[in-house]
């Protein structure tokens, strides 16, 4: 059986703050082979790591991030908001999973873009929606995508053929062996989040995942370990 890929979920969430660079170490000190982090544009469109679209969950300044330069955000938050070029940075040889939530076509030209300028291509593959996902394409024709589907009936034909993934991503829920079975047989990739318990972990492993993403990096990297004793 291939080794499963272990894709820490915005870092190492439960001991550091998620999508920052302390978070994006340390789930890699901790056995992640890549790092999932979301991806959105400041005001004057400079691509950093945040999951809401405000800064309130996370930092307690109610205010969206779309409103805010990145001079504003990072006295806000005291430079605890990293630019996805200083993610790249830090993840060094490592993969990033890059999910661009609300994703449009010119914040995810962008986003590419960055990418591109970092030469970091290779290492960074990229997960959201349909609408997102087509956009990567059409920004990258060489772009590695997980695309996400929410439901049990698979994508249609003409959206595979257009978005051209190598990952459908799943919500953990949904991967039973049959559905993994099925995807296999197209030729793709299943990729899931975010299962945090052993037990959830080690059926979605004899179900035959690819990868696992998840907050519990600890606990995917023991289950993996007794998996090979």
């Amino acid at each position: 059986m291939d080794p499963v890929t272990v894709v820490g979920h915005r870092g190492d969430p439960y001991r550091v703050r998620e999508n920052t660079v302390p978070s994006i170490v340390s789930a890699l000190e901790r056995g992640a082979d890549a790092v999932e982090v979301d991806v959105r544009l400041t005001e004057d469109g400079v691509p950093v790591l945040l999951h809401d679209d405000s800064l309130k969950r996370l930092w307690g300044f109610d205010r969206p991030l779309g409103t805010m330069t990145l001079e504003e955000l990072r006295e806000v938050t005291e430079d605890g908001v990293p630019t996805l070029r200083e993610a790249l940075i830090a993840a060094g040889p490592h993969r990033l999973m890059l999910d661009l939530p609300g994703g449009d076509e010119s914040s995810v030209r962008t986003i590419v873009g960055t990418v591109r300028e970092c030469g970091a291509g290779e290492r960074v593959f990229y997960c959201a929606g349909a609408t997102a996902m087509l956009h990567v394409r059409a920004a990258d024709p060489g772009a590695e995508i997980a695309l996400t589907w929410n439901t049990l009936a698979p994508p249609r034909r003409v959206l595979l053929d257009a978005v051209r993934p190598k990952w459908l991503n799943y919500r953990f829920g949904l991967a039973s062996r049959e559905l993994v079975e099925r995807v296999h047989r197209s030729g793709l990739l299943v990729s899931v989040w975010t299962p945090d318990t052993a037990w959830a972990m080690r059926k979605l492993i004899r179900n035959g995942v690819d990868s696992i993403t998840t907050n519990r990096i600890d606990t995917l990297a023991g289950v993996l370990r007794k998996g090979r004793a």
